[in-house]
């Protein structure tokens, strides 16, 4: 029995790619033509018996517009893989009369029904989802030509899918040849030569497969609408196409989810007075939650369990300005939300002698809700980040320029490494050095004269976020300070070693935060009914309590 491939132009123009194995998968024929009357003349010795043809081009075509039921099918499976099918209608020029295909079985004689037990048969197959299948792959190969790709991106794409096939086809001379072809070609069209008999191989490949293991083939559509034949994904993928389809109907809540952690996060380090630059957050897309979902390594998918597995459902991103504050981010958020798991990529790329990619990723857990993972990194990271990740994961490097690009990303991580040290020093002297009281003529605080007075009050607090010393600015006024007199006088009255023991600060409170706890240590109730607390009453009820020892 001969199982033969096809990888069939829909027009007598262009090659044709044609394989055949034997029963043992031994390649025993390959090679391209053009017209139908030359594929008679190739295939008729290996076709006259028993024998199995999968053919790569429409066979049974009767919708008008738009696509077959079996593209959609198989799209709906596949198209996370890059192997959708394209649309086939009888609109389409080359399927108005008929098809290619079927006109190619009638010549031989060859049953199209795919449900058939007959000898002498032809089905519809598809390569792109066969190799997802065959050969483990979580994207298709990119060895189609196609604008952006590069000469050596295609070669090394078919180089690699002729690797794929000599693992289940023995080959012989023609393909080695083939190969040679390949390895010195110096233009896209000498590889296209060579592509259509490769796929013509994975077609025969196909039927060969569909005969042997009928129980791991699916056929999408049927015989009236038009079908498609093609490996079954293993039941691993249907469990990521179910947690896909669960993922969707959950999206909604997780962009509501997303938002409440953004609020509750940029709460949690507003109340503890953390100095940042932005918070925000996203939940993960479907279209984004199933391409991850259906990575694979060596064959086998990355998440066995993508709805547990996949931890960044809910992202939230938290920008500061310097590397010290990433700590003091961590350390609050870490006494407020349950951390299940806290990395810093940053300690890990440094530990194995490396500049790179420098983020605290947070795995935190609220009562009643969905877990979220924190990545808190300083805009110089983030900008490094973004940058690094635009222009390499969306396939933008030429191939020609890769090594070069590694050593640039990795020398700009260096030299962004260094600014960020130099950016916490230069912090740390300013926060540390005594800061004159400026004049004051006027009535009112300034928040720019409040932020001196404060680093020298507290010259080992944190820095507070900008808006943050006009806030409690504004505030000052409505307890009779206009003066940077007056409130120093207020603070001397004031015992910060007992409030600081009471608050136990689990982190480094910024410097608006300890303020803030010395006038509500100073004016008790007075400070919580204050209007411009009116948003925060009861928190600062609770924190009144515990500073009182209650």
């Amino acid at each position: 029995m001969h199982f033969v491939g096809i990888d069939l132009a829909w027009g007598d123009r262009q090659p044709t790619g044609l394989a055949v194995l034997d029963e043992d998968a031994h390649l025993v024929h390959i090679s391209t033509v053009r017209t139908d009357e030359e594929i008679r003349t190739a295939l008729t010795p290996y076709v006259e018996g028993p024998c199995v043809v999968g053919i790569d081009a429409p066979l049974i075509v009767v919708n008008p517009t738009g696509s077959r039921p079996a593209e959609q099918e198989l799209s709906r499976d596949f198209r996370r893989f890059e192997a959708g099918a394209h649309p086939s209608n009888t609109g389409k020029p080359e399927f108005a009369e008929g098809t290619r295909g079927a006109r190619i079985c009638k010549m031989f004689g060859l049953d199209m029904d795919p449900r058939s037990g007959r000898k002498r048969r032809a089905i519809e197959v598809y390569p792109h989802p066969a190799t997802v299948v065959l050969f483990g792959l979580g994207k298709t190969l990119k060895y189609k030509a196609k604008p952006g790709r590069s000469l050596e991106l295609l070669r090394s794409e078919l180089l690699l899918l002729m690797d794929h096939v000599e693992r289940i086809v023995t080959t012989e001379r023609t393909w080695r040849d083939l190969r040679t072809r390949v390895e010195t070609a110096t233009r896209k069209v000498d590889l296209r030569q060579v592509e259509d008999q490769v796929d013509a191989v994975v077609c025969a490949y196909v039927a060969l497969f569909a005969e042997r293991w009928p129980e791991r083939t699916t056929t999408y559509g049927d015989l009236e609408r038009g079908y498609i034949v093609t490996p079954t994904l293993p039941d691993a993928h249907a469990t990521i196409r179910d947690a896909i389809e669960e993922y969707t109907r959950l999206h909604p809540a997780r962009v509501e989810a997303a938002q409440e952690y953004v609020a509750l996060v940029t709460e949690i380090l507003d109340e503890a007075g953390i100095n940042y630059l932005t918070v925000t957050g996203r939940a993960k897309s479907v279209e984004s939650f199933a391409a991850k979902a259906g990575r694979t390594a060596d064959g086998l998918p990355v998440y066995a369990d993508p709805l547990r597995d996949i931890t960044d459902q809910i992202g939230i991103r938290v920008i500061t300005y310097v590397r010290s504050d990433v700590a003091a981010v961590a350390d609050v958020l870490g006494s407020q939300l349950t951390v299940l798991d806290d990395r810093d990529l940053g300690q890990e790329t440094a530990s194995e002698g490396r500049f790179g990619y420098a983020s605290r990723h947070l795995q935190v857990a609220r009562n009643g809700g969905a877990n979220a993972q924190v990545q808190v990194r300083t805009v110089l990271q983030h900008a490094w980040a973004e940058f690094e990740h635009d222009i390499r994961y969306k396939g933008t490097v030429p191939e020609e320029h890769a090594r070069d690009f590694d050593r640039r990303f990795t020398l700009a991580a260096g030299l962004l490494e260094l600014a960020d040290q130099e950016f916490t020093t230069i912090r740390d002297r300013l926060r540390g050095g005594s800061v004159a009281e400026p004049e004051i003529d006027t009535v009112g605080i300034t928040p720019r004269e409040l932020a001196a007075f404060l680093a020298g009050q507290y010259p080992d607090a944190e820095w507070s976020r900008t808006d943050h010393y006009a806030w409690i600015a504004g505030l000052l006024p409505e307890l009779d300070i206009t003066t940077l007199a007056a409130l120093g006088e207020v603070l001397v009255g004031v015992d910060l070693d007992q409030v600081t023991a009471r608050m136990d600060y689990r982190y480094p409170p910024g410097a608006v935060r300890r303020l803030d706890d010395a006038l509500l240590a100073a004016f008790g109730e007075r400070y919580v009914l204050l209007p411009g607390n009116a948003h925060r009453e009861a928190l600062l009820a609770t924190r009144l309590e515990r500073m009182r020892g209650a």
